[in-house]
């Protein structure tokens, strides 16, 4: 499958079987986010993995969008770890995060697995209940897991703009 086709594919899956989802495959999706291109390679970003049944009955608490599943990534970033700009004083920690949490999304896509980007969630009672992700800005959980045989993309997930809207050509 080419790289167009992978993302063709990719959908908000909302609905998990209960599947355990095997660590080895968890370790590709952190070597894929690994990989992702960050400013000056700087990788301000920092991913957690909640796994076990304690850290997921504490997770489940910070948002409703968890969608059942068992296993969860949690990407943050830390601001004083990006590389900024010396124009402007833009700091390009959040990109960078976002970029190595996209490249995660399109592998569990490609091995196989479902997510969504959740951004709907209580960072600071995040932050609390894992004191690790303390000193992160939070930019998403990736609910994890294999797909359930029911799940479907939601039917908005189809309505793209044209090139022509998101193209202007100077």
């Amino acid at each position: 499958m080419n790289f167009y086709e992978l993302a063709q594919k990719r959908y908000s899956c909302r609905k998990f079987s209960d599947r355990k989802v095997e660590r080895e495959l968890i370790d590709q999706i952190v070597a894929a986010a690994n990989a992702a291109p960050t400013a000056v390679n700087k990788q301000p970003f920092q991913i957690f993995l909640v796994d076990t049944p304690e850290a997921r009955e504490k997770l489940v608490k910070t948002s409703r969008y968890t969608y059942g599943a068992k296993t969860f990534l949690v990407v943050g970033y830390r601001k004083e770890d990006g590389w900024v700009r010396g124009y402007d004083g833009r700091n390009f920690a959040d990109v960078d995060a976002a970029i190595a949490a996209t490249h995660a999304m399109m592998e569990i896509c490609e091995l196989g697995l479902g997510t969504t980007w959740v951004g709907d969630f209580d960072a600071a009672l995040l932050k609390e209940m894992f004191p690790e992700m303390a000193g992160h800005e939070l930019i998403a959980i990736f609910p994890i897991g294999y797909p359930a045989e029911d799940d479907q993309p939601n039917p908005t997930h189809f309505k793209r703009k044209t090139a022509e809207e998101i193209l202007t050509v100077l």
